[in-house]
C-alpha cells in the first residue's frame, strides 16, 4: 500500500539473452565496482549503474530463468485463445461479475515478514534502511546494524505457528464479508506462496508451509469468495535505501531476495502515489519477471479477483498489463469462473477492471462498479504493537455510503506473526457482522437509488481522504434498493422521535415503512410537502448507530 513482457524469440527469452549480453561487460565496468577489499555489504549507490544492479538482480536469480521462460509462454499462447486480446480497446469491453457486484463487503490481509518487528507499519522493510526514519532506529536499537541484521534475518523469526486459516475462514464469514483478498506478495519480495520461480517463499523458509494455499481452501470451503493481492511491482525499487549505507542489500548474495533494488528517480516534489513524475528504472527483465510471477498466482490458485497496488501504473508497465490481463481473463473464462482486477487510478482505462479507492471515497453515484479499501487499524496495514482500530460503526458508516454509491467495502486486517489475528480486530469484525445479519438485505445485492443519500455532512472525496469525514448525524441517510424496496439508512437515531426523510416527496406514494431489527415493525409514517416523516419507537438496543428502514412503495 502507498505510505501510498517480454517475447519469445527462437526459444530463448529475451531475459536469457540480456543476461547473456550482459556478462560480456568489459572488466573496466564489472559488477562489483568497488574495490576487491570492500565488504560485500559496504553501499554500492554512487558504484553500480542501473544496468549492473538489473544484472546482479538477474545472475542471482538465473536457476530460475527457464521456468520463467515457461510461464511467459504459456501466457502468450493464453493471451490468444479466450474472448479478450491483449490490447486496451478488447479490455475495455471487460464486464464486472454479477457475485462481485452483489457481495458488497471483502476481507483485506496483510501479513508477511513485517508482522514480525511489529513496528511502524508495513513499510518497515524500507524504512529500516531510511536513515531518518523511526523504523531506522528502532532497527539498530534493537536488532543491530543492517549490515549485521537485515531485513531476510527476520524470516527464520516468521514461525506462523498458531496460524488456523480455517478459524480465520469462519470469522470472515461470520463478520459478513463475501470474499477475502490475503496478499500473496508484498513489495518485500517474500512470497507467502507455493511459487516456483523464487527460492525466497514461505514453502521453502519460515513456517515452510503454503500459507495462501491453505487459506485459499479454507475460505472457498466457507463459500466465500477467493481474491489475491500483488505489490510486486513495487520491488522494482523498494530496498534502494539500503543502497545508500553499509547493508545486507548490497550483498549480491542476496540480490534474488532484495531485487533490483533500483535507486528512485523522482520528480521534485512528487510523492510516491505520482507515478508520471517517476523516473526509476524498469527493465524488461524486471517486467518479464514481473508478468510470469502474476501469471502464476492464476495457474496455482486460479483467483476470483486479484488487486494490484499503484505503481502498475508507471508507464514502464503500459506494454505488460495487457497481456496479463488477457490471460487471466481468458483462464478464468475457460474454466467458467470470473475474473476481477482491482486497480488504482492511471493504470487502466476505464472499464477495463475495477477501480480501487485507497483509504478514500467518491462523491457520488458511479455509472461502475467500483471498491474502496482501508485498514481496520489507524496506523498500519500490517500488525504493529499498541495500534488503535476504528469502531465498528464508523466501519458500517462507512460501508453504507459506499455501496450507495455503487461500491464495494474491502477491509484490512493484518495479523500477527504467529498468525493470530488481534482481539480488537475479532472484535470490531463480530460487531459488523452482527449488524449485516440484521441489516444486511439492505447492502447485499443493493443497487444505488436515484440518489446516494442526504443530509449535512460531506463527505471528503478521494484517495487518502477518509480522515477527513466528520462523523454523520442522524439527518444523514444512505439509500439503496433491491427487489422494488428503498432501504434507507440512517447514520444516527433522532432525539426526538421522529426521522424526516426530504427525499422523499408525496408523489412517490409511500405504503409501509418497516424497522429492521429487534424492537423495529412497522412505523407509522405521513407524507408532507418536506419529505417522509416516520414515528419511531423506543430506540433499538445496539452499539451502532445505523438504522434501516425499508420501504414500500405503490
Amino acid at each position: 500500500m502507498i505510505r501510498r513482457s517480454s517475447r519469445l524469440t527462437g526459444g530463448r527469452l529475451i531475459r536469457a539473452g540480456l543476461l547473456a549480453t550482459a556478462l560480456s561487460v568489459p572488466a573496466g565496468a564489472a559488477l562489483a565496482a568497488k574495490q576487491p577489499s570492500a565488504p560485500a555489504t559496504a553501499p554500492t549507490a554512487d558504484t553500480l549503474s542501473p544496468a549492473q544492479i538489473d544484472l546482479q538482480w538477474e545472475k542471482r536469480g538465473a536457476k530460475h530463468v527457464s521456468d520463467v521462460a515457461a510461464e511467459l509462454k504459456q501466457v502468450e499462447q493464453g493471451d490468444g485463445q479466450g474472448p479478450f486480446r491483449p490490447d486496451w480497446a478488447s479490455l475495455k469491453t471487460y464486464q464486472v461479475p454479477q457475485w462481485y457486484a452483489d457481495a458488497k463487503f471483502g476481507v483485506f490481509i496483510h501479513w508477511g515478514l513485517y508482522s514480525v518487528p511489529a513496528f511502524g507499519s508495513e513499510w518497515y522493510s524500507r524504512l529500516m534502511y531510511t536513515k531518518g526514519t523511526k523504523e531506522y532506529d528502532h532497527h539498530i536499537k534493537t536488532f543491530g546494524p543492517q549490515d549485521k541484521f537485515g531485513y531476510k534475518d527476520f524470516i527464520p523469526l516468521f514461525k506462523a505457528e498458531k496460524y488456523d486459516p480455517r478459524a480465520w475462514a469462519a470469522l470472515f464469514r461470520a463478520a459478513g464479508a463475501q470474499y477475502v483478498v490475503p496478499v500473496a506478495e508484498h513489495h518485500d519480495g517474500f512470497a507467502m506462496y507455493d511459487t516456483r520461480l523464487s527460492d525466497w517463499s514461505a514453502v521453502r523458509m519460515g513456517p515452510k508451509r503454503d500459507l495462501i494455499g491453505d487459506l485459499a481452501r479454507a475460505v472457498r470451503a466457507q463459500g466465500l469468495h477467493l481474491g489475491l493481492s500483488s505489490h510486486r511491482a513495487e520491488h522494482d525499487w523498494f530496498f534502494d535505501e539500503g543502497r545508500k549505507i553499509p547493508s545486507d542489500v548490497n550483498d549480491p548474495r542476496y540480490a534474488d531476495f532484495y531485487g533490483p533494488a533500483q535507486l528512485r528517480v523522482k520528480e521534485k516534489g512528487s510523492d510516491d502515489a505520482d507515478v508520471f513524475g517517476d523516473f526509476t528504472p524498469v527493465s524488461q527483465a524486471w517486467l518479464s519477471d514481473w508478468l510470469a510471477r502474476s501469471a502464476e498466482l492464476v495457474d496455482l490458485y486460479h483467483p476470483d479477483l486479484i488487486y494490484f497496488d499503484w505503481w502498475i501504473s508507471h508507464p514502464a508497465f503500459r506494454s505488460t498489463l495487457p497481456k496479463f490481463l488477457a490471460y487471466y481473463y481468458n483462464s478464468q473464462a475457460k474454466l467458467g469462473g470470473s475474473a476481477i482486477v482491482n486497480y488504482k487510478i492511471g493504470a487502466f482505462p476505464e472499464g477495463a477492471g475495477v477501480l480501487d479507492i485507497e483509504r478514500g471515497q467518491l462523491p457520488g453515484i458511479q455509472p461502475r462498479v467500483w471498491q474502496t479499501c482501508t485498514s481496520i487499524s489507524n496506523d498500519s496495514w500490517g500488525y504493529v504493537e499498541n495500534d488503535t482500530y476504528k469502531s465498528p460503526q464508523a466501519l458500517i458508516h462507512l460501508l453504507a455510503d459506499v455501496v450507495s454509491k455503487n461500491g464495494n467495502l474491502l477491509l484490512n486486517i493484518g495479523p500477527r506473526a504467529d498468525g493470530s489475528i488481534p482481539q480488537g480486530a475479532q472484535d470490531t469484525l463480530m460487531a459488523m457482522g452482527g449488524w449485516l445479519t440484521v441489516n444486511g438485505e439492505a447492502i447485499y445485492g443493493t443497487r444505488p437509488w436515484r440518489q446516494f443519500g442526504e443530509g449535512p455532512t460531506e463527505v471528503a472525496s478521494g484517495s487518502f481522504q477518509e480522515t477527513k469525514t466528520k462523523p454523520y448525524t442522524a439527518q444523514d441517510f444512505r439509500f439503496t434498493t433491491k427487489g422494488g424496496a428503498l432501504y434507507a439508512i440512517e447514520l444516527g437515531w433522532p432525539a426526538e422521535g421522529e426521522a424526516v426523510i426530504h427525499s422523499l416527496k408525496a408523489e412517490d406514494k409511500v405504503k409501509a415503512v418497516t424497522l429492521l431489527g429487534t424492537g423495529g415493525g412497522t412505523l407509522t409514517f405521513r407524507q408532507d410537502a418536506d419529505g417522509l416523516h416516520l414515528t419511531l419507537p423506543q430506540r433499538p438496543a445496539g452499539a451502532i448507530a445505523a438504522y434501516v428502514y425499508r420501504i414500500e412503495m405503490q
